[in-house]
Parts: structure tokens; C-alpha cells; sequence
């Protein structure tokens, strides 16, 4: 290995471009979500949710009819009661 190739500083400790910053919190909130039946459902449910702001992950499932959603801050009940019937479903309430 040629010597300017290393990750590591000269006084052989591995930087790896790491921050030090904490990661910012999320807050998870699980939905219940009424009409889902397949991965084509989950798919839309999640692309309309996904669009929200400060929405960094969305999981639908179909089979037990929730859909869990990680966000930047606390959602907007009505938003996300918009987005789920955008895609044609109906949101519950939280499980």
C-alpha cells in the first residue's frame, strides 16, 4: 500500500471523516391505518407520508394495518391524516 492512500493521520490515528455532532433526535409515532391489504397499499401510504416535512422514515405494513413513522420533530395529526387519505386510506388514530 503506497503511503498516501491511508485513511489514518500521520500519528496513526483513523479519522475516517467522522463528526463528533450527535445525530438530531427523532420522535416515532406508529398510525393505524385502515384499508391496507398489500405492498402496493404500503407503497402509496408511504410515499404520501414520506412527502411531509421532517418525515426522515416511513414503514407500512400491511398485514397488521399500522404504519410506523420516524420524524425530525412531533407530526401534525391532520397532515398526516391528509397524506394517508391522499393515498386513498383511512388513518385510525395511533396504535
Amino acid at each position: 500500500m503506497s503511503e498516501g492512500n491511508s485513511c489514518c493521520s500521520t500519528d496513526g490515528s483513523c479519522g475516517g471523516g467522522a463528526t463528533t455532532e450527535a445525530a438530531a433526535p427523532q420522535t416515532g409515532t406508529v398510525f393505524t391505518v385502515s384499508g391496507m391489504t398489500c405492498a402496493h397499499c404500503e407503497a402509496s401510504v408511504t410515499k404520501e407520508i414520506s412527502a411531509l416535512p421532517g418525515v426522515t422514515s416511513v414503514k407500512a405494513d400491511a398485514a397488521t394495518g399500522t404504519v410506523s413513522v420516524q420524524a425530525g420533530a412531533a407530526l401534525d395529526d391532520a397532515q398526516v391524516r391528509g397524506a394517508v387519505e391522499e393515498a386513498g386510506y383511512e388513518l385510525v388514530g395511533q396504535a
